[in-house]
């Protein structure tokens, strides 16, 4: 941590294990300067709150609490503000608190994700004051906001892109590799990532970056995902996104 010029707090350091299912922690300690450290359910981590599984269940719990309270502290002055103002306020305090890290959650039950797409609904419902069972789907077209689900995937896609053309973090980039032909094809142009092997598909923790980055970028037309620009390449995956909503 030196050369980042940080420093660690003993009394702020917390233990959380990933177990494997045969890995029995109940008991396990760590000395750690004056401290003892034992496992604890959850952690936070850059604004995420992770748990032992991986559910993110925590972190989803606490993201819907924090937009639940500041779209209630946005309606007490929503009679103040005009609608463009709204949107504004919205996009900046909620909005870009459901999209924080969410490529993490890729790869989760679709059960897990309507409590994020309530609060979505909320939020746009909001921007137009309107009553809270209104329809929100053309709501969400007017405002050109993707659904949570499709915006987990542009995230991603994101990702994907930068480690296809090799300006993304070397971790990730090591995730995807590119689909190189043994022989000319005319494929070998089209950009395609090496599919996830049997085996990845299979483990018990399948959401490993490397399994839905190349089956979602495969989906993607040639023309996107060969696209000059990251500029270029996310105005297309956003078209490519709503077109299926």
């Amino acid at each position: 941590m030196s050369p980042h010029h940080l420093k660690i707090n003993p009394d702020k350091t917390e233990l959380l294990l990933f177990p494997g299912k045969d890995l029995l922690t109940q008991d396990l300690t760590v000395n750690f300067g004056n401290s003892v450290l034992t496992p604890t359910l959850t952690a936070k981590n850059l604004g995420v709150t992770l748990d032992s599984q991986l559910s993110l269940t925590p972190n989803i719990t606490a993201t819907t609490r924090s937009c639940r309270y500041t779209l209630y502290n946005i309606r007490r002055i929503r009679p103040l503000l005009t609608q463009k103002a709204a949107q504004v306020l919205i996009q900046a305090l909620v909005i870009s608190r459901l999209d924080y890290c969410n490529s993490l959650l890729a790869g989760l039950p679709a059960t897990a994700i309507p409590p994020l797409q309530l609060i979505q609904n909320a939020a746009a419902r909001l921007v137009f004051n309107l009553p809270k069972f209104s329809h929100t789907t053309p709501l969400l077209r007017s405002l050109h906001w993707l659904p949570v689900a499709a915006r987990i995937q542009f995230k991603t896609l994101v990702l994907t892109y930068h480690a296809a053309n090799g300006s993304g973090p070397a971790y990730i980039q090591d995730m995807v590799k590119p689909d190189i032909p043994t022989r000319t094809l005319r494929s070998a142009s089209a950009k395609l990532l090496v599919p996830p092997s049997l085996r990845a598909k299979h483990l018990t923790r399948s959401r490993l970056f490397a399994v839905p980055a190349p089956k979602w970028w495969s989906e993607l037309s040639e023309d996107t995902r060969t696209a000059e620009s990251l500029h270029i390449f996310r105005r297309k995956l956003k078209t490519h996104l709503f077109r299926l909503d």
